[in-house]
Formats: structure tokens, C-alpha cells, sequence
């Protein structure tokens, strides 16, 4: 096996280690702030220091390594991904990108470089536990409200005594969390989790914007009652008005071009087999690259639910979980990127994010892009989920070579 091939199968290798640390035995979940996250964090904290990196953990809980340069008054390259996950998940949904970027730093070894190299693996960027996504980039991005801090989990347990629970400081979030105010550039490696690259047989795209996403929770009020002695046209039963809706949302979505809308979680009460729904909560997830298209979705589906709530003598309530703007990667980055690419022999292609990201978090902040590297199967968010060493190895080859063309280009400044 050649060297390339070696840091590509190194890199996979160490991603299938860390999701083996779990909360949950059997599969790979592991929350925000968990059990599991301790454990996470020693195994990437003793690979970085192997690596030659200062490091330390800030207090949202996120694993940084810094690389010096020896010039004097340097500046910054944050490379970053995230190595929370969804439950049952699967290795390199966020892993990958820390992991390849700590491949990058140490196949860089001694080379000289005129800045610094920061690399972030952000604690929290799914929103499952607390159900708000990007905690922990917003912290760098010093973003981190109060009423962050005061959201609860299923246990009733706020972010803030979970900081707390977990040996950090609430307290010094701005201080600790803050990337360098001299960052001039950063990357962001995430597997593609969608079937582009496959479906074109290529290995990576730099993307150019990550469309925006509005998140939304819907409660469905009718009247529970005695599911034998309760006759059909009589019901007010909240299950089948949310049914209908859901239905709804489906070919709504299917009629409009790049527009996509998920029903992804739903509970009916009280949940009894003999009893009809009086109760439905459920979510709505929208997304599209424009923002006015998302958001006149968005009216024309809540209008759908009042509709379909109306038919059955429900009551429905809608009321806006999370809120992300389009965002677009910085163009200068971009094309450096795609230029990086076609130098280490790929196709310089571009295209635009379905999913949301931590990038789309630092981009407003500091210039950043983001690198996609092929999903095998288009699969993500799934135990299946994968990543073959010729992708990875291209991933490596053309950050190795962007960051040697930053370098490049300091100098000649």
C-alpha cells in the first residue's frame, strides 16, 4: 500500500474508532455533552498531541489543536468539522472532516508555513439533545444568549448546568470559545450526504453555498376519545388532520423544484390503541437555496395544516423551532479551492449545500469554505454511512495542496 493510501485508510480507520464511543451500546450515538463525549474527547485530544498540536478544550465543550508557525505576528488557518452525531449514526458525518484535517497537519510535519493551523472539533452541530443545532459554533462565533443557555433537554437539564455537569465554565464561553481574531481563512471537510458525486463518479466539489433551513413545531389539538363507542363523523381525531397534512407537505415539495420538506418526528397522545388521538406534535423541516422561496413555503404549508386541521374540527398551532439564512461561502476561497483541486488532479467542481453546517455559522465572521468529500450510496445519518480511501485520499491531497498555496500566496504579499 502506498503513503497516500495509508493516511486515506488512517483516516477511516480512526473514524470507525471514535464512533465506537457510545451512549448508546449497539450503534453510534453520542449527544452533546454526554458520557460518551468525555471519552471522545481524551481519544482526540491523545491523537492531536501526537501530532505535535497545543492543545485544549473551551468551555462549550470543543476539542482544539493549534499548530505554530515560527514566523512572528502570524495569522490563522481554522480548519473544523464537528464529532457530535444523530442517534444510530453512522463514522464520518463530522468526524471525517477532523480527523482529515488532522491527517493534513501532520502530513504537513515541519513544513514551514507563515500562519498558524487551528483545528476545531466543534462538540455540538446536529441539535438533538437540545433541539437547537450549532451551539458550539456559535459559541466561537460569540453568538452564545442566555436564552441559549436556558434550553432544556428530555431530562430538564439546561445547557448551562450541562456545561456545568460536564467540568466547564458557562461563565468564560467569549473568553475560551472565540476563534483567533486573526483567522483569516477557514475550511470546513464534510462528506457530501447526498447522491451528486456518486451519481457524476466524482470524488469531491467545493461548495459554494449552503442553502437555508427553517425548522418548525406543530401541535395538532383535537379530542381524545373512546375509539369503539365514538362513530367516524363525530371525531375530532388529531392523528388523521396530521396525516392528511403530511401528506400535503409531500406533494407540495415534489411539485416545486430544489425544494425539500420533512416530517421527521411525530407523536400522537395519548397513545393508547383504543383511544382516538387527541394529540399530535410533530416537526417540519423546510429547506431551498432562496430564502423568499423557503419562506412563502413555509406560509403555504402552515396554511395546508389549518386546512386539514379545519376539515376534522381540529385545532393546530405552529411555532418556529430554528431560523438559517442561505449562506455563501467566501468566492475568493472558493476559487482557490477548485484551482487547489485541479493542481492535485481533480475536477474543480462546485456546487451548493443541502444540509446546514457549522460553516454556514463562521462564514458571516471569518472567510470560509467547505470541501465535499462523495458519500458511497448517498447514504448519511445512517449505521451504513461510509467513506472509501481513493475519496479520502483526494480530500487530503487537495487540502495539502490549497494550504501550501496559502502559503504561497502569503509570501508573495
Amino acid at each position: 500500500m502506498s503513503l497516500s493510501r495509508t493516511r486515506a485508510a488512517k483516516v477511516i480507520e480512526r473514524c470507525r474508532e471514535l464512533s465506537r464511543i457510545t451512549d448508546v451500546p449497539g450503534e453510534t450515538t453520542r449527544l452533546f455533552l454526554s458520557r460518551a463525549t468525555h471519552a471522545a474527547h481524551a481519544l482526540l485530544l491523545s491523537w492531536m498531541r501526537q501530532a505535535g498540536l497545543e492543545t485544549r478544550t473551551d468551555d462549550i465543550g470543543n476539542v482544539r489543536g493549534v499548530r505554530r508557525s515560527n514566523a512572528s505576528d502570524t495569522s490563522t488557518l481554522l480548519l473544523f468539522s464537528h464529532i457530535d452525531t444523530v442517534p444510530n449514526a453512522g463514522a464520518f458525518d463530522g468526524p471525517l472532516g477532523v480527523l482529515l484535517g488532522l491527517a493534513v497537519m501532520e502530513e504537513l510535519g515541519a513544513t514551514e508555513l507563515p500562519f498558524n493551523i487551528e483545528l476545531i472539533a466543534f462538540s455540538e452541530e446536529e441539535g438533538i439533545r437540545f433541539s437547537f443545532p450549532f451551539l458550539s459554533s456559535t459559541a466561537a462565533a460569540g453568538g452564545i444568549t442566555h436564552d441559549h443557555l436556558r434550553r432544556k433537554d428530555a431530562a430538564g437539564i439546561s445547557v448551562e448546568q450541562a456545561l456545568r455537569d460536564f467540568g466547564l465554565n458557562p461563565e468564560r464561553l467569549g473568553e475560551s470559545c472565540a476563534f483567533s481574531p486573526a483567522t483569516f481563512a477557514a475550511l470546513e471537510v464534510h462528506i457530501e450526504q447526498g447522491p451528486v458525486l456518486e451519481a457524476e463518479d466524482l470524488s469531491l466539489a467545493v461548495v459554494q453555498s449552503i442553502i437555508g433551513q427553517s425548522r418548525l413545531r406543530l401541535r395538532f389539538e383535537g379530542q381524545a376519545n373512546h375509539a369503539g363507542t365514538t362513530p367516524m363523523p363525530l371525531r375530532r381525531d388529531a392523528l388523521t388532520a396530521a396525516a392528511q397534512w403530511i401528506v400535503d407537505v409531500e406533494r407540495f415539495a415534489l411539485d416545486h423544484k430544489q425544494l425539500v420538506a420533512t416530517v421527521g418526528r411525530i407523536e400522537a397522545l395519548p397513545g393508547a390503541v383504543n383511544v382516538i388521538p387527541g394529540t399530535v406534535e410533530l416537526t417540519l423541516d423546510v429547506r431551498h437555496p432562496s430564502d423568499d422561496s423557503r419562506h412563502a413555503a413555509v406560509g403555504v404549508l402552515l396554511t395546508k395544516a389549518q386546512r386539514a386541521a379545519e376539515l376534522r374540527g381540529v385545532q393546530v398551532k405552529a411555532t418556529v423551532a430554528s431560523e438559517q439564512k442561505s449562506v455563501a461561502m467566501d468566492a475568493t476561497l472558493a476559487a482557490s479551492l477548485a484551482a487547489a483541486a485541479e493542481r492535485a488532479g481533480y475536477p474543480g467542481r462546485t456546487m451548493f449545500s443541502g444540509a446546514g453546517h457549522d460553516a454556514m455559522i463562521l462564514a458571516p465572521h471569518v472567510p470560509t469554505i467547505m470541501l465535499f468529500v462523495r458519500s458511497p450510496g448517498s447514504l448519511s445519518h445512517h449505521p451504513d454511512e461510509a467513506a472509501r480511501e481513493e475519496n479520502v485520499e483526494a480530500a487530503i491531497a487537495v487540502v495539502i495542496e490549497w494550504v501550501l498555496g496559502l502559503r504561497q500566496g502569503a509570501n508573495d504579499s
